[in-house]
């Protein structure tokens, strides 16, 4: 099954959602629908400018929009017709370029997507508000439904703990990148991390589908820790990208994890194996913050020698086919299955 080709289907029709509920530009019905009867008067183009152009620029970038096709498929699996449940594709995608937004400015980055990021293109100020926005305004389409209550409270209270969940995970990633206990990090304390950083949007997605599917609270956990485990090994792929993959590809500069002091997998596999004396100087460049090509390189060097790049594919893999192990008698076979399971495969060994 071609991946690529399913994704590069779903995006347009993902895509057209988004902008029924964040248009291109603004106008006096698009605002009521938001945010409900002015009681002065909107400004249309300001809004325009400040959240329409910015969101529509960063998207139209690109983006593999996979969280809301998880959605889908895991709905299709659960046994319903995705198409019943098109409007909530907007949570998880908007929810992760919001994210996005945000990371680019506490990272100090300058590329995303191949492109400067909306921090530098458009202003500290006009990133912070707008990436905020994109953690709440997603949820219009969750009021404006006509789910029954008991859904919708099921829906909200997910939301509201995954949201925390993600601050906790990047809070504790902007901590290690400052040295806060950064030498001593374990390999399960970072597992944490990415479960709450990275592994938070699968989760959440893969839980909203199965409330809507209306699963049982048990089986809406089991899902979303499934869906925790490919937000993990997604992130450790990206990790392993982020040094070995084209950057014209990736679209991200290279070795950008290195100029951040990133504590990855990677790095933690290394200072617990790697020579002495090249853990010492893997530690010096990541406390450099540098730009410089060539120190970059000489740390991605010490990664692969130590064989840090191998152990974290491995346990990529291993994590999925795992995780895989603990749903697949939840799942009733079906070609929806096969598609997820293909689906998550691709997620993790994704050369881009």
């Amino acid at each position: 099954m071609d991946i690529v080709k399913v994704l590069e289907e779903k995006k347009p029709e993902i895509d057209a959602v988004i902008e029924r509920f964040i248009p291109r530009k603004f106008d006096e019905n698009s605002l009521k629908f938001i945010c409900g009867e002015p009681r002065y008067e909107f400004s249309e183009e300001v809004l325009t400018k400040a959240i329409c152009e910015p969101v529509w620029e960063f998207l139209d970038r690109g983006g593999k929009r996979w969280r809301p096709a998880l959605f889908l498929l895991v709905i299709e699996a659960l046994g319903k017709d995705p198409k019943e449940f098109m409007d909530f594709v907007l949570v998880p995608e908007i929810i992760h370029n919001g994210s996005l937004i945000h990371d680019d400015i506490e990272d100090s980055a300058e590329l995303r997507r191949g492109l400067p990021c909306t921090y530098i293109k458009y202003g500290t100020d006009i990133a912070i508000n707008l990436g905020s926005l994109m953690y709440f305004l997603p949820m219009i389409a969750f009021m404006r439904s006509d789910l029954d209550e008991r859904t919708k409270t099921r829906i909200y209270e997910t939301y509201l703990q995954e949201m925390i969940n993600i601050h906790f995970g990047q809070a504790t990633d902007i901590s290690w990148h400052r040295g806060m206990g950064s030498d001593s990090i374990t390999e399960r304390q970072y597992l944490q991390m990415c479960a709450f950083k990275t592994g938070t949007l699968a989760r959440l997605s893969a839980k909203l589908a199965a409330i809507l599917a209306g699963a049982d609270d048990e089986t809406v956990e089991k899902i979303g820790k499934f869906a925790e485990s490919i937000g993990i090994a997604f992130q450790i792929q990206d990790d392993v990208l982020d040094i070995t993959g084209d950057p014209k590809k990736f679209g991200k500069a290279f070795g950008n994890d290195i100029k951040e002091g990133k504590r990855s997998l990677m790095v933690i596999y290394a200072l617990s194996h790697a020579p002495e004396d090249k853990k010492r100087r893997l530690l010096e460049i990541l406390d450099m913050h540098t730009d410089d090509e060539n120190l970059k390189r000489e740390a991605i060097e010490i990664l692969k020698e130590c064989g840090a790049v191998e152990y974290a594919k491995n346990f990529a893999k291993k994590l999925i086919t795992e995780t895989w192990a603990e749903i697949d008698e939840l799942l009733p076979e079906s070609e929806a299955k096969k598609k997820l399971k293909a689906f998550v495969d691709f997620l993790v060994e994704r050369e881009y």
